[in-house]
């Protein structure tokens, strides 16, 4: 194997593992939201200095997971369960008629690439799973041939993407997104669209009650005031 090739050991930087484990502790409930996150106490407990830590603050606000408020620090990012059902509604409303566009003209080649996407989504880290999980859903809806209403999909997304990484942790939340991600691809690869459209409702529905649920009780270990 020539140097650089595949299978190559990649050592993880410092910054790398200081995200890593900051990651972890926010997506537990360990560090709640709305927690405050001091350098100097972080960078002492994690046995790094503050440069890691200020960085790795940096790139888990761009996940999401962190707001900086000026003169004030770092937090815990606060959740809203009224922004996640509302997402879930227009996701609900949108999505089954978009697959119903699409399962008429969907290819052996988006279906493949769906359950591959499925299999992937099985052991990627949870940073990772929203991205893999729209791709997904992407391919499943391409061929409906609405680019318009596929923006407004994938904005939704993209803005739920943090609460995945909360529902993510959760190994049975997992196994039940690949035994209904499989079933759906299933029906589409059938053409059975009432059903298929029937099922993603019940999916989108699933996956809302379950972030619910999670962000409620993450909200009750918050602290009252930052």
């Amino acid at each position: 194997m020539q140097p650089g090739s595949r299978g190559r050991i990649v050592r993880k930087t410092t910054t790398e593992l200081v995200v890593d484990a900051m990651r972890a502790r926010i997506l537990s409930g360990e560090f709640p939201p709305g927690t405050p996150l001091r350098q100097e106490l972080l960078a002492e407990d994690l046995g790094v200095s503050r440069i890691p830590v200020r960085e790795a603050l940096r790139l888990l606000s761009a996940e999401g997971l962190v707001d900086t408020i000026a003169h004030k620090g770092a937090f815990v990012s606060m959740l809203s369960k009224s922004e996640v059902q509302e997402f879930f509604d227009i996701r609900k409303r949108l999505e089954p008629w978009i697959l119903r566009e699409a399962i008429p003209n969907i290819s052996d080649q988006d279906l493949q690439r769906a359950e591959q996407l499925v299999h992937e989504m099985d052991t990627t880290e949870p940073g990772m799973w929203g991205s893999l999980n729209w791709e997904l859903h992407e391919s499943l809806y391409r061929a409906a041939g609405r680019p318009a209403a596929l923006s407004v999909v994938r904005a939704l997304h993209e803005k739920s993407e943090r609460y995945f990484r909360f529902q993510v942790v959760n190994a049975p939340i997992r196994q039940q997104a690949h035994r209904e991600h499989m079933a759906l691809i299933t029906l589409c690869r059938g053409r059975q669209i009432d059903e298929a459209e029937a099922m993603l409702e019940r999916h989108i529905d699933d996956a809302a009650q379950q972030i619910l649920s999670i962000v409620e009780r993450l909200l009750d270990q918050a602290p009252m005031h930052q």
